[in-house]
C-alpha cells in the first residue's frame, strides 16, 4: 500500500473478469489535514492508486499505469460523510497489459469512472 493506513479493503469478490471491492477511507489520515482542513476531499490521484492496488491484488502482479483514456470525477468523496465506497473493476488481459474499467460509488452516487491500461512490471 503506497499510502499507509489510507484505506481498508473490507471485501473483494471476483466472478470471471468482474470484481467488486468495498473499502473504507480512513478519515483521520494525515493527507486530509492538507486536503482540505475542515472540508476533507479524497484526492483523485489517491483513488487512482487504490484502483491500481486492488487490480494488482486481483491479478497477483505488480503493475504501473501505462495510459488512461477516461477519468471522470463525478462527485466529491468526503471521508467524513461517505467513507464507505464500492469499486467495480472490469479487468481484461491482453499479453502483459490489463485494461481496467472502474466505477466507484458511495450509496447511490457515482463518484468516479476510470478506464486505464496497466502494464506488468
Amino acid at each position: 500500500m503506497l499510502l499507509k493506513d489510507f484505506y481498508t479493503a473490507n471485501t473483494l469478490e471476483t466472478v470471471e473478469n468482474m470484481s467488486t471491492a468495498t473499502i473504507t477511507i480512513n478519515k483521520n489520515h494525515e493527507i486530509f489535514k492538507g486536503h482540505f482542513p475542515g472540508n476533507p476531499v479524497t484526492p483523485g490521484v489517491c483513488m487512482m492508486q487504490i484502483i491500481k492496488e486492488l487490480t494488482e491484488g486481483i491479478v497477483n502482479k505488480k503493475l504501473f499505469m501505462q495510459s488512461s483514456s477516461n477519468i471522470k470525477f463525478m462527485a466529491i468523496i468526503n471521508p467524513e460523510k461517505n467513507p464507505d465506497l464500492v469499486l467495480t473493476l472490469d479487468i481484461t488481459q491482453t499479453d502483459d497489459t490489463y485494461k481496467v474499467k472502474n466505477v466507484t460509488t458511495f450509496e447511490d452516487t457515482v463518484a468516479l469512472k476510470l478506464t486505464a491500461n496497466f502494464k506488468t512490471q
